[in-house]
């Protein structure tokens, strides 16, 4: 397996990952909180944050998806490499609040690392050369008679 399609995975994984917690956030958003790894959650009318942060999770995901089918593989490695920030700010975010170095590093430090390293690989890839073919008559500056059969 080339590097290409390592990257190719990593982000698809990637992707569908942080969809998968969006809808989590959305269906189940106290579940779902509770293995964040912060020590209290907002209840109630709080639900609603966390509703938030689901649908900015599924567009973060979605924003992957879409660079990674319409081929902009140059930009889905910065827009990877911006995304890392995100579970590197949780990361902070846990420890700062007393929550579970565990989780922490464990779930947030490792989803940022993995996410740096698909950027990574991303951006170190070089675009692959156009087909060269052999000169022709219209590459040396000759013409070609128009085929009759195109002409209908």
């Amino acid at each position: 397996m080339n590097r290409k399609h390592i990257a190719t995975a990593l982000a698809v994984l990637g992707g569908a990952f942080i969809i998968y917690v969006g809808l989590s956030y959305l269906l189940a958003p106290q579940t779902t909180a509770s293995g964040f790894g912060v020590p209290t959650w907002p209840q109630e009318d709080g639900t609603a944050f966390l509703a938030v942060k689901g649908v900015r999770d599924i567009g973060t995901g979605l924003v992957i998806f879409a660079l990674l089918l319409t081929g902009y593989r140059k930009a889905l490695g910065w827009a990877m490499l911006a995304i890392a920030f995100i579970p590197a700010g949780d990361m902070v975010i846990v420890l700062s609040h007393d929550g579970p170095a565990g989780t922490a590093y464990g779930v947030h430090g490792l989803a940022a690392v993995l996410v740096a390293v698909t950027a990574g690989l991303l951006l170190r890839e070089r675009p692959v050369p156009a087909a060269t073919t052999a000169a022709g008559p219209a590459d040396r500056g000759v013409s070609r008679p128009a085929d009759p059969a195109l002409k209908r």
